[in-house]
């Protein structure tokens, strides 16, 4: 029986993730977050751990996991969260993680690292594979974190050999009840398009990911993988199923009118944002079905089509 501690386990893929463990009866699962979920199964063992300080050193100094699976990530920032509570819990946790993983004999460290930390650049490869470089977007807080988590990782796997890591660069992770910052484009009465873009969305199935930790955390193979289903979906593809009409604007057009926008609290989102619309990692997912081992249930236009009819559009 495996010992494996999962963070974040409160979050929306975590609480998958515990569930599918929990389910397996096959290890000891240890959940940790700032507070227990409230569906926690029974059985599971709750440590409160807030990865910003030092609670990572104590926490798996006194369980001893042979598995460390780290999820702890700031996907949507809360309102009024700055880029510094983002940074602390991005990078400096996932480093006290890292640490406490490298001091106490951790056997495999399972990351959710993201498409994002490739970066949004116009000259990206489509699709996108492992083998291309990690460049991240200073201007997005959560390309720019995953970036430098990943280059602590690469780094740590020449220092620290012996801990096996497993990387998953996730695309958008869509399932029953997803409401984050992505979902919410989808819900506007028309959605955004950038002139000459086809802005084209890779998803993975929350079930699905569930399912990938859970091999990477117990036998499936070490290395860095790119997590989605089959296939993507253009801007138009996604208004024909939602039946919603494309606001199409020139580059520089949307950028001076988020430009305004924004200061004035009228858009959640500034000019930045536009290379977000522009040039969305193409993920590969060769690898993961190939050398990993898992092939996704369903395809990105599947996993949309699911969360469509979950959230009633």
């Amino acid at each position: 029986m495996s010992r494996i501690l999962i963070t974040g386990a409160s979050g929306m893929i975590g609480r998958v993730l515990v569930a599918t463990l929990a389910a397996e009866g096959a290890h000891q699962v240890l959940a940790t977050d700032l507070a227990p979920a409230p569906d926690l199964p029974a059985g599971v063992a709750f440590h409160r751990m807030d990865v910003t300080g030092d609670a990572p050193a104590r926490v798996i100094a006194e369980t001893r996991p042979e598995v460390v699976v780290h999820l702890a990530s700031i996907v949507t920032p809360g309102p009024g969260m700055g880029r510094d509570l983002a940074y602390r819990v991005d990078v400096v946790g996932s480093r006290n993680v890292l640490r406490a993983a490298q001091d106490n004999g951790v056997r495999r460290l399972v990351v959710t690292s993201s498409g994002a930390a490739y970066g949004y650049h116009a000259d990206n490869p489509v699709p996108l594979r492992e083998s291309d470089p990690v460049r991240g977007n200073l201007e997005f807080p959560y390309s720019d974190h995953k970036r430098q988590v990943e280059d602590m990782l690469a780094a740590a796997r020449s220092s620290h050999p012996a801990l096996e890591q497993v990387v998953l660069r996730v695309g958008t992770v869509l399932g029953r009840g997803t409401d984050n910052q992505i979902t919410a484009l989808f819900r506007k009465a028309r959605l955004l398009a950038v002139m000459g873009s086809d802005s084209p969305f890779v998803f993975i199935w929350t079930e699905d990911l569930a399912r990938i930790l859970t091999r990477a955390a117990t036998d499936g193979p070490p290395g860095i993988y790119n997590v989605a289903g089959d296939g993507a979906l253009g801007i138009a593809d996604l208004a024909a199923r939602l039946d919603k009409p494309v606001l199409r604007l020139p580059a520089w057009a949307l950028r001076a009118a988020l430009a305004l926008a924004h200061p004035l609290r009228l858009s959640r989102y500034g000019p930045e944002q536009v290379r977000f619309l522009q040039y969305r990692p193409v993920l590969d997912n060769t690898a993961l079905k190939r050398d990993f081992g898992y092939q996704p249930q369903k395809t990105s236009a599947e996993v949309f089509e699911f969360w469509r009819r979950e959230a009633g559009l």
